[in-house]
């Protein structure tokens, strides 16, 4: 998988193929908000969300 590092400031936006575009909406310290234009096929989550959902459930 190829790996690219693109600076941003508030309010620049990256696009992604012809449908997707990524702008940095707010940055407030180490957190920034993203606003993420994609056609409605394509599905968006947090990386942190798919990686618990694929760790299997510990017994009690």
């Amino acid at each position: 998988m190829a790996v690219i590092i693109i600076p941003r400031k508030k309010g620049e936006s990256i696009v992604i193929g012809d449908n997707i575009t990524i702008t940095v909406v707010d940055i407030d310290g180490d957190k920034v908000r993203l606003s993420i234009e994609h056609p409605p096929e394509v599905t968006i989550e947090r990386r942190e969300i798919l990686e618990s959902l694929a760790v299997p459930a510990q017994p009690h």
